[in-house]
């Protein structure tokens, strides 16, 4: 039995709530409602997606130029917050088609008049660009080719295509015909030769529809080809820009597993003799001093997040008053700062939230372990998302910057390395 709640349940809410800043309470209620059930069932979460692109939470980035609420990139960063602590699947499957949305604004004119109205009216692009292996890092075997007839075809296979099952269309990391270099090619996710599957099996996140995507001869339109220059003011601002979401989901996992701390601590009337005095949880100094470490490691995991945030709506806003829309511009160092804060925060962040969610079982007995439960949610989900860029490369390179002023490279590649795929060639496309 689905326990997803219904499309139609939620969306009328959404509708109402939606004031292209804020999502409304009863949305984001009924989303957390059914986060559980969801989790133990494995049950795609359609519905609250359905929901949210009704509510035009997809066209939040759209500049006010464009007709969109034009919302900063705090104001998406809180949002993303609030929608993860209700279910941080939910919050992550967005990623992609916030960083498509965000990809526009260095597209050409026609690019963005194409694009911008069908986000408007609440589709969605989900992502496809990391390969699963065999390609060399900073090469693709996904390769865009150009037929006797002229059209541009589309052939390959992705996998962590977070939120494409989700989607109207999904951006695709491509190598160019004839070897012109890589970009992207955007191709809806129901076209011929497209099939999409949920076989995603890590232990944490498991709902965000990532998983293999094939492409066999697919169709592009030309208008659906988006250039990508490594270095660029574009490429360096997008790899920052999808960390920083998946900081401020890690965040909403933290908000969430305080708040279930929070219930059960408030609700439990069972202790153990060796507390000292025999007195409710609640009361207990120790648990109490258990939740209030929670609650201030949380404030502080936020108040970062929502920092890095405002430095990338300024070091964007002084790049594109640069003129860095031109792929080829040398970029002024506001731009790297978002790098740099970002870099950061990945170091702290992730550490604190995972610390959030151990806690949360050090404030009850055997019986949060139940499956039933499923309180160990939260620490699978945040501990899955750290892995998407290793801290470890991210400290050295913030402690390079520090010593050496090297500026930091943002994660835009994974593949074989040189000395097992036998040499690479630059950057490609973001993960």
């Amino acid at each position: 039995m689905s326990t997803s709640t219904p499309a139609e349940t939620l969306a009328p809410e959404a509708r109402r709530s939606a004031d292209g800043i804020e999502l409304g309470e009863d949305l984001l209620a009924g989303i957390a409602d059914g986060a559980a059930a969801r989790e133990l069932e494995r049950d795609l979460p359609h519905g609250p997606v359905a929901a949210l692109d009704a509510a035009g939470f997809g066209a939040l980035r759209v500049p006010r130029e464009a007709g969109g609420p034009g919302a900063s990139i705090e104001d998406l960063a809180r949002q993303v917050i609030r929608l993860a602590a209700a279910d941080s699947n939910v919050a992550h499957l967005y990623r992609g088609h916030f960083g498509f949305v965000e990809s526009l604004r260095f597209q050409p004119g026609e690019i963005r008049r194409a694009w911008y109205p069908r986000v408007l009216a609440g589709e969605t692009v989900g992502n496809a660009s990391t390969e699963k292996g065999g390609n060399a890092l900073g090469t693709l075997n996904t390769v865009l080719t150009r037929g006797e007839d002229g059209m541009l075809r589309l052939d390959g296979e992705k996998f962590y295509s977070t939120g494409t099952i989700f989607s109207d269309h999904t951006r695709v990391s491509v190598s160019r015909p004839g070897g012109e270099g890589r970009g992207f090619a955007v191709v809806p996710t129901d076209a011929a030769g497209v099939t999409v599957h949920d076989d995603w099996d890590g232990f944490g996140q498991r709902l965000t529809g990532t998983g293999t995507t094939q492409f066999d001869g697919v169709p592009v339109a030309e208008d659906a080809v988006l250039d990508r220059v490594p270095g660029s003011h574009e490429a360096v601002h997008e790899a920052a820009f999808f960390q920083l979401h998946l900081l401020a989901v890690q965040v909403g996992i933290a908000r969430a597993a305080l708040a279930d701390a929070s219930a059960l601590v408030a609700a439990r009337t069972r202790t153990f003799n060796t507390s000292g005095a025999g007195q409710l949880f609640r009361e207990d100094p120790l648990i109490q001093q258990i939740v209030g470490r929670m609650s201030a490691r949380t404030f502080a995991a936020e108040a970062t997040v929502l920092e890095v945030a405002r430095i990338q709506d300024r070091a964007l806003a002084a790049g594109l008053a640069a003129g860095t829309q031109d792929p080829h511009a040398e970029l002024p160092r506001a731009v790297h700062d978002a790098e740099i804060a970002v870099e950061q925060a990945q170091i702290t962040v992730p550490e604190t939230t995972i610390g959030v969610a151990q806690e949360l079982f050090q404030t009850a007995g055997a019986s949060a372990t139940l499956r039933g439960k499923a309180l160990d949610r939260h620490w699978r989900n945040a501990q899955t998302i750290a892995t998407h860029n290793p801290v470890a490369f991210r400290a050295r390179a913030v402690g390079d910057w520090e010593v050496n002023g090297t500026l930091p490279e943002g994660l835009n590649a994974i593949g074989e390395a040189r000395t097992a795929a036998g040499g690479a060639g630059d950057a490609a496309s973001s993960s």
